[in-house]
């Protein structure tokens, strides 16, 4: 399997006979050095491999969900949207238009199994098991503590939210292939405590950085955090990039 770094917190799971698109916002290139657009690697190519489609968005907020994914059904009748329950809450789109899904509730076929688990700010996570390996997608679950800018009270509040949310997913998933989950620099100085309480909760082989603005080296460096815990980190170097599993 592959997995490609599309922009943000947007990936692509390339498996044998599927495709998972993950919290689309934009493809990798939007414009080219020119000016002039470019469709990027996701429109490119990834939307029209062989095999069952599916489209995942974990909460309404524009920066993972694009109503443009609704309009990719004009070439791809077949694929399967399965979203986040606040979309259709906020009226982002509309009942007919997927399959909604809530904290605790999943989806199942004879390719994979998606089951929804909790956020810190709204909608939900994802766990996809596929081809005997499991992929958890974030989306906005992390320890959003702004520690630097909140009193103290208001960003423990904020921390101990978070590690409830954690005891809920470790109770049903104590290890997992592959994290892709928020090392936002935005944080502030303690902008990789969310993802050390993950990996040093739950048990996680591969661990992939997502939602930053273009700063790679600041997300990259959670690498020497996870690598001293014995987690396989992947940099993130680009949008398009693609991982090997």
């Amino acid at each position: 399997m592959e997995l490609v770094y599309i922009f943000h917190s947007g990936f692509a799971l390339l498996g044998d006979g599927f495709t998972v698109v993950m919290d689309y916002y934009m493809d990798s290139k939007e414009y080219g050095d020119d000016g002039v657009p470019h469709s990027g690697i996701l429109h490119d190519g990834i939307l029209q491999r062989e095999g069952k489609l599916y489209v995942l968005s974990s909460h309404f907020h524009p920066d993972h969900f694009n109503k443009e994914v609704l309009t990719w059904r004009e070439k791809r009748p077949d694929i399967i949207y399965i979203l986040s329950k606040d979309i259709l809450k906020h009226r982002r789109a509309k009942e007919e238009d997927a399959l909604w899904l809530r904290k605790g509730e999943e989806y199942v076929d004879e390719t994979l199994k998606i089951k929804a688990f909790g956020s810190t700010d709204v909608g939900v996570s994802f766990l996809i098991e596929a081809q005997g390996k499991t992929f958890f997608h974030a989306g906005d679950l992390n320890n959003w503590h702004w520690m630097d800018e909140s009193d103290e009270a208001e960003w423990k509040r904020n921390e101990k939210y978070f590690l409830y949310q954690l005891d809920y997913i470790y109770r049903q998933v104590k290890e997992m292939d592959v994290v892709m989950f928020p090392v936002d620099p935005r944080l502030g100085s303690e902008y990789m405590r969310g993802a050390t309480q993950f990996i040093d909760k739950i048990k996680t082989r591969t661990f992939v950085p997502m939602h930053f603005t273009p700063e790679y080296d600041k997300a990259n460096a959670f690498g020497k955090i996870a690598q001293e815990k014995g987690v396989e980190f992947i940099p993130v170097t680009h949008s398009g990039q693609i991982i090997k599993l």
